[in-house]
């Protein structure tokens, strides 16, 4: 069901229906195919939709007055139960188009074994996938939302303009991401400054994943969230804003090819019940390069985000929606030009 606010939207209220509509529509347009299960895609997009519709949820909570059944965990256990369908889906994907192809015959072998152990436990995790998409409370979660949308109801603070409390939205997400301990794994402090390592070496790299991956694993997390609230309010910003909003996509990006190198040997060490990587070395060291490849590309990132100016600006990019800086320089030359066409004794007096 398509659902339209009616009018132009000006308010904090306003735009919280407007995403709240998007990404609940999103997901819904999805679902048929995710229970047809011919089309990976039809899961991701789903899934997607909802993680979209929980940030919103999240970011725009000081507005929203949502009934019980469409609250932001609701969703979440949801969104939880397609994540772990689509994680096997992206290990499948990778293991049979990004590594099968590069390995000897002997490891290509033990990887058919490995697909075949994944196709199996597929199987199960999409028969609780298609337990909970007919399930009453998701009945439940459709209905909580087709009410509040059909009427919307939300707190006082929804009726100010989204130009008063939009960088009130972003700079605490923006602030927390920027706060997150992931930016200073593998530098060193003296008085406060910053020393980045000249050049680690694979081993090192190793090393440091292998104490902190976790840790920029919820840097990854911390910067998808903080991708979702800026992508809602793409439209009040201009150039900068979209540089440092297509910054972040590449952190989540690097950071989750690192991540999904993990999950994959996780994975395969369940399956043959010992370490995969002792068995496979032509497939240790494929994930060892790929690993050291997103590392050189992530600490050019890291540099970028731990430089003041960088961190400055970006908070600089937020607090002046282009929006807004179009009409201070309209007001800004419309004064300049009554200054020119005054009369010389009123110029002087303001001098």
């Amino acid at each position: 069901m398509k659902y339209d606010l009616g009018h132009e939207p000006k308010t904090f209220g306003d735009w919280a229906y407007i995403a709240v509509t998007t990404h609940y529509n999103k997901f819904l347009s999805h679902e048929n195919g995710v229970l047809e299960d011919k089309d990976p895609e039809e899961l991701h997009q789903m899934r997607v939709g909802m993680r979209r519709l929980r940030s919103t949820i999240k970011g725009f909570s000081a507005a929203l007055d949502l009934p019980e059944n469409a609250q932001e965990k609701k969703v979440g256990k949801i969104a939880k139960t397609l994540g772990k369908l689509r994680d096997l889906d992206v290990l499948e994907d990778s293991l049979k188009n990004k590594y099968y192809p590069n390995l000897p015959k002997d490891e290509q072998k033990q990887l058919k074994q490995g697909l075949s152990s994944l196709k199996k436990q597929r199987k199960k995790v999409f028969k609780t996938v298609k337990k909970t998409l007919n399930s009453q409370k998701y009945v439940d979660l459709k209905q909580g939302f087709d009410d509040w949308l059909n009427s919307p109801s939300y707190h006082d603070i929804a009726q100010v303009s989204i130009h008063t409390i939009l960088a009130d939205l972003l700079l605490p997400e923006v602030s927390q991401l920027m706060l997150h301990p992931g930016w200073v794994i593998g530098v060193k402090f003296e008085a406060g400054t910053i020393n980045f390592p000249e050049s680690l070496s694979k081993e090192a790299v190793e090393s440091l994943l292998d104490k902190q991956g976790l840790m920029l694993h919820d840097l990854r997390k911390a910067s998808k969230r903080t991708r979702y609230n800026m992508e809602l309010f793409t439209q009040f910003y201009g150039e900068v804003y979209e540089a440092y909003l297509k910054d972040i996509k590449h952190i989540q990006s690097i950071l989750g090819d690192i991540q999904d190198s993990f999950v994959l040997v996780e994975f395969l060490d369940k399956v043959f019940e010992d370490n995969i990587l002792n068995k496979m070395p032509s497939f240790a060291k494929i994930l060892q390069e790929t690993r050291y490849e997103k590392w050189q590309e992530w600490e050019k990132l890291q540099h970028k985000f731990l430089d003041n100016k960088t961190r400055k600006d970006f908070h600089i990019a937020i607090l002046q929606p282009s929006v807004i800086q179009s009409e201070i320089e309209e007001s800004q030359e419309n004064s300049k030009k009554a200054v020119e066409t005054a009369p010389s004794s009123d110029i002087a007096s303001n001098s």
